[in-house]
């Protein structure tokens, strides 16, 4: 039985009114939050120190994704625009305004050479980082509601819509799979080995799908959803599935008998964003205008020996 995050090891009042989203960088040293105050802030969640914040956006930010070589963060909110900051130095180095709706989910492809960007016009849309182009490279138009969130995971990129389906496109060879979910698809994410795929749904359900053959593996629910757009995400190990709720708790489930294996409290109601480390057991949650780093009991790093 492997561990998994049990101890509230750090609190970080971000100040920048609530924070709408937040997310580990692709090695998992730094985090970032969007906030409702138009900023993104860059922070190094061990230390509770605060690196970089970022400003320019028109309007409160809603997701924002790091580039794979740490250089970029992609920003996507209520104005409607992506844009593309400069870590280092914090400028916007690209900024698109394509979209009809807000921007609900941003994602690098692997190579961070296309920012993918979903919205409440119900497309999601391509753009090409390195071109000068103001126009999106692709628009996928398939969904009949607004595009909730996104992730990528080599060729393959997973969109899940408030239509009640999530879309997985396959850039290799053109395809496009569909599940029917029952209801809006407020998460979406490939598990870290890439073979399943996890949907939080509306109504406090989340399932583990089988990618290539869209079978139900496991469902999971004790959550409650009935209100806002939550995340969850399989941990680092594969053993657990993280979960936020609108009851004051974030749901850790164990991924293959479903059962819930721990209740993290917050004090806050709401607890709807969250990211699980990508090579440790480790969670950071976001409540309010806080975020919560969450370890498990033997992470020596962070609790000391």
């Amino acid at each position: 039985m492997s561990k998994y995050p049990t101890i509230r090891a750090r609190v970080i009042d971000c100040k920048q009114g609530a924070v709408r989203a937040v997310r580990y960088n692709v090695d998992g040293n730094y985090c970032i939050t969007c906030g409702s105050d138009k900023t993104v802030k860059l922070w190094n969640p061990l230390k509770s120190s605060l690196l970089k914040t970022y400003s320019g956006t028109g309007n409160e930010v809603l997701d924002a994704a790091s580039s794979s070589d740490n250089s970029q963060i992609a920003a996507g909110g209520a104005d409607k625009a992506c844009t593309v900051f400069d870590v280092e130095t914090g400028k916007q180095l690209r900024r698109w305004r394509t979209h009809g709706a807000q921007v609900n989910a941003v994602a690098f492809n692997e190579e961070s050479s296309v920012v993918f960007s979903g919205s409440m016009d119900c497309t999601m849309q391509a753009f090409d980082c390195r071109s000068r182009s103001e126009k999106p490279i692709q628009i996928f138009n398939e969904s009949t509601d607004g595009v909730i969130s996104i992730d990528v995971n080599g060729h393959e990129i997973v969109a899940g819509s408030a239509d009640g389906n999530y879309r997985i496109y396959s850039v290799r060879d053109g395809n496009m799979t569909i599940d029917y979910m029952g209801d809006s698809v407020n998460s979406i994410s490939f598990t870290p080995d890439g073979n399943c795929i996890l949907a939080g749904v509306m109504g406090g359900m989340v399932r583990l799908m089988d990618k290539s053959s869209g079978k139900l593996l496991a469902s999971y629910k004790g959550h409650q959803n009935t209100d806002y757009k939550l995340d969850c995400r399989v941990l680092q190990s594969i053993e657990h599935v993280a979960s936020g709720s609108e009851d004051g708790f974030v749901y850790i489930y164990s991924l293959l008998d479903s059962h819930i294996v721990s209740k993290l409290e917050h004090p806050s109601k709401v607890i709807h964003s969250l990211a699980s480390h990508p090579k440790k057991e480790r969670l950071v949650t976001a409540a309010g205008q806080m975020i919560y780093l969450w370890v498990a009991d033997d992470d020596a790093e962070v609790l000391g020996e």
